[in-house]
């Protein structure tokens, strides 16, 4: 399910992880910068194996803690985090394993050689500043680094710091929101009034192409109108037809969008008594977006200690979960992701789908010989495979359920494709 388009989830590597490894102990894995159109790949040994990832862009005004954040959910990023509007000169990658308990209870069961996560690429963007679209601060060149993300994550400041200066003088989130949101309303209709323009002058070579032209001219209007009322494209209901001709042009507002609200460590445990969180709350409320509150800096603080002592200090502050765990759940709420395994003795496995897909086309992730030749899934839920102990004792004891074509896979599900090609 390569990225054959700037809004559809594309392959990257992840990481292979010792069976006994825990998920937050290491969570970049590859940085090395070989590019293709369409699939990235890094490589980090010949242990590398390639499963379905998403990307998600960290957008935010200078000194929010933008690039804090992605330093600490990307222990090696690169990202140089000083007090200086636009340290960040180029996006910084970086992919991370998706903490999921459940892998490694399944490789434990399955004697499996290693453990292979899910994982999720942090693409940090440089600080944007009002006037973006326009080419101040750093220009809109960076806009264009976060129009092949899945998502977009705005990391809004929701603290006080006298020693952080604010590039408005002032922490005001609903203000910074509303700056970095009609910066890519503009930098959208730039790019629709271009398009539009081209759509004037060319024509048609055959009727099936004139119906595209007449649905994307259809669709532009529409988003064009919504967005000079301040509205982003994801707000306006398209035809499905509609929808697939603007796909191309990897429209920033028609992205999911995630409020991540910045707090100081005192405010973590408790966000709601936070007056700066409940008016980012109701912003994302308003724009039906989500929300996730994170302490950058203790995340920061989080990768300098042991793996084992971690645990301990976040429960010191009141909390149970880093903020990595919350953001990546939220992103894959949001987008309507699930997650499946293959569990064996060689390895065990977690792969991201989207909700609703079939079992051929959860198994088409694993590669498309396996959609095209698929025959059955031999599935069993995760409890059950737990209960059991083991896929042949699953079996055994009836839990092993045989799938046909049009089963949708479950979050969870254990599965053993059965193919034929």
């Amino acid at each position: 399910m390569a990225r054959a388009a700037c809004n559809h989830l594309h392959l990257v590597p992840s990481l292979v992880h010792p069976l006994k490894s825990t998920l937050f102990s290491n969570h970049t894995l590859f940085t090395s910068r070989t590019r293709f159109y369409g699939i990235q790949r890094r490589f980090s040994s010949s242990s590398s194996r390639i499963s379905m990832s998403l990307r998600a862009g960290i957008v935010g005004l200078p000194n929010v803690g933008k690039s804090t954040l992605f330093n600490a959910v990307v222990e090696n990023g690169k990202a140089q985090a000083a007090n200086f509007p636009f340290c960040t000169i180029e996006p910084n990658v970086g992919i991370v394993a998706v903490p999921d308990s459940r892998l490694h209870v399944l490789s434990d069961l399955s004697k499996s050689q290693r453990a292979v996560p899910a994982s999720i690429e942090f693409v940090d963007i440089a600080g944007l500043v009002k006037g973006a679209s326009q080419g101040e601060g750093l220009g809109n060149k960076f806009l264009s680094h976060i129009r092949e993300v899945d998502s977009i994550l705005q990391v809004v400041r929701c603290f006080e710091d006298n020693d952080i200066v604010h590039v408005n003088g002032k922490v005001d989130p609903k203000s910074d929101i509303d700056v970095i949101n009609l910066e890519l309303v503009f930098s959208d209709l730039d790019q629709i009034d271009k398009r539009m323009d081209k759509l004037k002058k060319g024509k048609a070579k055959d009727s099936q192409s004139k119906l595209k032209e007449e649905a994307e001219k259809s669709a532009l209007e529409k988003i064009r109108e919504a967005l000079m009322d301040g509205k982003p494209a994801r707000s306006v209901t398209l035809t499905d037809f509609e929808r697939d001709a603007v796909k191309h042009l990897c429209l920033l507002t028609m992205k999911p969008v995630i409020y991540v609200a910045n707090v100081a460590e005192s405010d973590l445990a408790d966000p709601a008594n936070n007056n700066y969180v409940k008016n980012v709350t109701n912003v994302a409320s308003e724009l039906q977006s989500g929300i996730v509150t994170i302490s950058a800096q203790v995340e920061a603080e989080l990768t300098e200690l042991p793996v084992e002592e971690r645990q301990e200090y976040l429960q010191s502050l009141g909390v149970s979960e880093s903020g990595l765990g919350n953001l990546i759940r939220a992103t894959y709420d949001l987008l309507g992701l699930r997650t499946y395994f293959t569990s064996g003795e060689k390895e065990t496995k977690a792969w991201t789908i989207l909700a609703g897909m079939t079992a051929p086309q959860a198994a088409g992730v694993i590669h498309s010989d396996f959609e095209k030749g698929f025959i059955r899934a031999e599935t069993v839920s995760y409890d059950d495979f737990v209960a059991a102990g083991s896929l042949g004792a699953a079996r055994e004891k009836g839990l092993l359920r045989s799938e046909g074509k049009d089963y949708v896979v479950q979050e969870g599900d254990v599965m053993l494709f059965r193919f034929n090609v």
